[in-house]
Parts: structure tokens; sequence; C-alpha cells
């Protein structure tokens, strides 16, 4: 029965009830009678100086005396109503005398009334007898498994629903294999793994993959998260693992899907609750469960983390987790497939160009794009469109990166001619250097939060090494906006701080973790450890002397400042056209990568230092 409807007759059963009650309180007056004889009855009429009130004739032969203070008599005299006389001595002594017939059809109104209101106190009663049952229940499911069981004919998602994880896939194929013909493997003494992790960050469709593999095999699906089993009471968790895996047994084959597992296999002693932790209890019981099936059964361990770093090396070894799938960020053909998965159902107009979305979405993962398309789609339909245009995808990418546009807000001509420079400094500098990215867009519109202008960048391909020289550029990239104040405005605003700020976390990384200083050559300065009392976090420990920080501070200013100067040169150098974009770009408010490259392709000057154009 629905809850709801449940509580609206319980309510309905309560309110009569009490109303029966109410009505018998109101009725009986609160009085019981007491038992008279006749006799009694006419010595305490006396001479007419009585304390009876009120006296009632009924046709049963019953006679109900009421005294002054409220007593009632029951007197039984059936000959009394024939005695006119007496009766007319009560009416002469004061006495209220009233008639009443036993019998009549109100008798059997009662009777259906009372036999009515039993069996609503049955079901009252009845009612809270279950809820009683129901408390019970819950208390007892209080050490169930929260796991959301999913049937293999709900499971709607495969492998072709997956796109930029196809090592992955290849890996996980082999597992639906497993799980539809286990026989198979039995047959030539081979087992599958008990667990497989899969390895990534936030976004990049972990717990879609999953999903997948239970909908390619057919077989039910019981997802849980990490944080689900630990709980207030010491040794919920471990019996939430245990009624999990009985769970699992009775389902086989299944797949068991424990989403962020790093909540509850953090490395023990990682913490400050001791041996009795509850939530190493629970890993505890964890890795004996997984210890104690045996993979015929066709039960497949699946887990999802993107802190592979803190597990405890119990779980990760052979016969637990014993197989690793590293999800990464998809590259561009990845991203290009993930995005006409997203928009398979969606309708686009001709204009879009699926590949150069693709491009310009470095760093995307796949939940990333499939907020790129919704947002698309919604521009599209508060435009009054009935398609997606490309403006809209351009508009959707700007809005994830940059937050959206803020054209109510007020900025004076000044600052957005500060702001106009800056990003246009930005430009130049990209569009000279043979090792930057190419600029895709400049615009001076405030978005999001504190963004009054911004440049993007369009890297030709993913980069997964990155050379001495790309980083220099970077840097000089960077501190091209606070270049172009300086050279323009003859000083300096706050405006550059992000800018500064990775600059400098590039240079030092360079001098410390790269070995790319001329003077200090192929060293690395500073120790990455793992605090083990704090949770295992990341943190890096100086392991020299102060005069080498010293050098080490001297030689990333050195970086920087190089940089800047070399950054101050290709501006000066590109002054006049600096100035006829910044014109343009205060107009038009956005620019595109090809405009700025056909203005700077007009001028006389490559834009480039001589030695770098001797270089090329």
């Amino acid at each position: 029965m629905n809850r709801n409807l449940s509580s609206i007759i319980f309510f309905i059963l309560t309110a009569l009830f009490l109303f029966w009650v109410y009505q018998g309180l109101v009725n009986s007056k609160g009085v019981v009678e007491i038992n008279m004889s006749y006799s009694d009855f006419v010595n305490r009429l006396g001479n007419g100086e009585t304390d009876i009130a009120k006296v009632i004739i009924k046709d049963d032969g019953n006679i109900s005396v009421e005294t002054k203070n409220g007593k009632l008599y029951s007197v039984y005299a059936p000959w009394f109503r024939y005695d006119v006389e007496k009766i007319n001595k009560l009416v002469e002594y004061g006495i209220i005398v009233e008639g009443e017939r036993s019998v009549d059809s109100s008798f059997w109104i009662n009777v259906i009334g009372n036999i009515a209101m039993f069996i609503i106190t049955l079901l009252l009663f009845a009612f809270i007898i279950r809820g009683l049952g129901r408390g019970n229940n819950q208390a007892f499911n209080f050490t169930k498994s929260r796991a959301e069981k999913v049937g293999p004919n709900k499971i709607k998602v495969t492998f072709k629903d997956v796109a930029g994880v196809d090592e992955a896939v290849e890996e996980l194929r082999e597992t639906v294999d497993f799980l539809k013909n286990p026989g198979k493997y039995a047959k030539i003494g081979a087992r599958m793994p008990k667990g497989i992790l899969l390895v990534g960050p936030p976004g990049t469709g972990k717990t879609l993959l999953a999903r997948a593999v239970a909908g390619e095999a057919n077989v039910p699906f019981f997802h849980i998260s990490g944080s689900d089993f630990v709980e207030l009471f010491v040794g919920v968790g471990a019996a939430r693992v245990r009624d999990l895996f009985e769970q699992a047994k009775a389902n086989a084959p299944c797949i068991v899907f424990i989403d962020e597992i790093d909540a509850v296999g953090r490395h023990r002693g990682a913490g400050l609750g001791g041996g009795h932790d509850e939530r190493e209890q629970t890993l505890n019981q964890l890795l004996v469960e997984m210890d104690g099936f045996d993979v015929n059964q066709g039960i497949v361990v699946m887990a999802a983390t993107n802190r592979p770093d803190i597990l405890d090396p119990a779980l990760l070894r052979p016969g637990r987790f014993d197989k690793k799938i590293v999800v990464d960020p998809p590259d561009v053909k990845g991203r290009e497939a993930i995005l006409r998965v997203h928009l398979r159902n969606k309708p686009i107009d001709k204009d879009v160009d699926v590949s150069l979305l693709a491009k310009r979405t470095t760093g995307f993962v796949g939940a990333d794009l499939e907020n790129l398309v919704n947002e698309a789609a919604l521009l599209a339909a508060r435009a009054g469109r009935n398609v997606i245009k490309m403006e809209d995808f351009e508009e959707a990418i700007d809005r994830v990166i940059a937050g959206p546009a803020r054209k109510s807000r007020m900025i004076s001509e000044k600052q957005k001619r500060i702001v106009a420079y800056h990003e246009v400094g930005h430009a130049i500098i990209s569009s000279s250097l043979p090792n930057a990215d190419p600029v895709h867009r400049i615009s001076i519109i405030p978005r999001g939060y504190a963004a009054l202008g911004y440049t993007l960048h369009l890297p030709a391909e993913d980069k997964y090494l990155v050379s001495k020289s790309e980083l220099l550029d970077n840097i000089t990239t960077l501190l091209g906006g606070r270049a172009a104040e300086e050279l323009v405005f003859g000083d300096f605003t706050s405006g550059a701080a992000n800018d500064i700020e990775r600059a400098t976390e590039i240079a030092r990384k360079m001098v410390c973790e790269y070995g790319m200083s001329d003077s200090f050559g192929p060293l690395a300065w500073g120790k990455t450890e793992q605090e083990v009392f704090l949770g295992k976090e990341l943190t890096r420990i100086r392991n020299y002397s102060e005069d080498v920080a010293k050098l080490i501070d001297h030689e990333i200013q050195k970086i920087v400042m190089s940089c800047y100067e070399r950054a101050k040169q290709i501006l000066e150098k590109n002054r006049t056209k600096m100035d006829q974009i910044v014109a343009v770009l205060l107009e038009k408010e956005i620019m595109s990568g090809e405009e700025l490259r056909a203005m700077l392709n007009g001028n006389e000057e490559s834009g480039k230092p001589e030695d770098e154009v001797a270089a090329n």
C-alpha cells in the first residue's frame, strides 16, 4: 500500500475513534446508576421535602432517579407508570418527570454504531501493530547493505554509449565474456580477477564503464558508495559489507560496484582512531569477503577512485583488486567521439564542426563534454531556435571555462582600455612565439566572478611532454598582459595577479622538479612525501639548506624576469599593430584568432625578435 494512503487511512481511523470516545463520555456524563428499591424511593419522597430533582419513567419498568447533587439511581417498578396519582404528586413536589421509550429504532442504530466503532478500533490497532513492526524492521535493516540493485533488464547502457576510453573498453570486454561464459575459463584452469579497480580523474566515465559492463553481460548490478558503509556506530559497516556479499552470492552472476572506494579503503593507520576505528573494521571485513568467494561463482567486484595512492596495499594485492584499469582524460579523437555520442539525438545545424569543438575543449573529460552539449542546447532553446548552432557551442565553451557573460557589469572606459591592452598583449606574444599555442579568441566581456576579459588559446595537439623552450614561451605569454600595461600606461594593475602566480609556479617547477635550470643543472630540490597520519596527503619537504633556497629563489627570479623583458621587446616592436588591434577589440568586444592573425600578417614586421626569425 502507498505510504501516503496508509497515513491518510490511519488519520481517519484515529479521528473516528477519538470522536466515538468523546461521544461516549458526553452521553454518559460521567455518572454511574446505583440500584435502589421501590420502598426506599417512596420513603425518600417523604412529604415533598426530598433531594430528588428528576425522575425518568421508562416503558420497560425502570425508573431513573437523579438527585440534586448529581447522583443517579435505578428503580425497577413496572406498575409506577400506571399510578397517575403518585406521578402528579411528583409534579406537585417540583420534581421534573419525563418519560422515555427504551426500545425503538435508535436501539438498532446504537447497536450498528457500536459494531462499526468496534471494527474501526480493530483496524486502528492493526495499523499500530503494523507500524511497530515496520519500526522493528528498520532497526534490523540498519545493518543491511544500502546497495542499489539494478536488474539486468533495466540497464540500458552498453559499450556503444561509451567513447573516448577505447583501451579500458577492450580490457573490460574480457570481463563481459567471463560473466557470460564462466565455464569457458574454468575448463582451461584460468580465473578472472576478483576485483577490477578503475582509476582516473573525476568525470572520466568510471561509473559509466561499470554500468556498461553489466549491460553488456546482462547481469544484475549492485551499486554502492564507499561512504554508505561507514556509520557512527561501530560494527555497522562490517555488517553491511557481509550483507552486500550475501546478496551478491544469491544473485550471481552479478557485478558489485563500489564507487569512491577510497572513503572506506584508505590506508590503515592513516587516522587517529586506532585499531578499533569503524572505517578500518569495515575495510578488514571487505578484505576478508573478497578472499572468501570463488571467482567461478560469477561475481565481479569493480571499484572506482581518483586517489589510488591512498588505498591500503592489502586491497591492491593479487586476489583482491588485482586488475587496475586507468581511465585517462580523452585525447582530441576521444573528445570528438564523446561529443558525437552526446549529440546523437539532438538537432544540430550543418555549420557545427565537431572536430573543431574537440580541439577547443582540451582538458575536458566526459562529464564536462556532456555539460557542454547540454549548455549549448539550453542556449539554443533560450534563443527560440529548433537547432543548435556553432555559436551556441562557442558560447557554451566560454561559459564552462570562464563563466556566464556579465554584460550588466558597468566598466569605465579607462578600465576597459586597460583590459583590452592586457588581453591583446597576451595574444600578440602568443602569436609571435614559435612554441606558444595559437590564439582562438579574445574577449573583453566580463565573465564569471572576477574575469574582466580573457584570451583563449587552442593547442594544435594534446601534449604529454613539454620542452624547456615551450615552458619559457608559456611564461612569456603569461607575462604579456603585464608588459602591455607597463608599456602603454606606465603603471600596473592587479589584473595580472593570476598570470604572475602561474608564471612563478612554472619557473619554480623548472628549477626544483624538471632540472631545467642553467645554474643548477639536472637536480631536483625538495622531496615529495606522504604523511601517513595526515591521511596520506602529499607534501613537499625541503631537503636543502638556506643558502640553496636563496639560490633557488634567485634562479626563479632570473627566469621570470628574462621572460618579462622578452615580452616587452616583442610588444615594443608591435606597438603600432597593438594599438590597431585594441581599437578593433574595443569596438567589437570579441575578436577571433583569424582576425588577429590577419591584422598581424598585414604588418611589414613579423613581430618576432630577430633571433627568433633567424631560428625559423
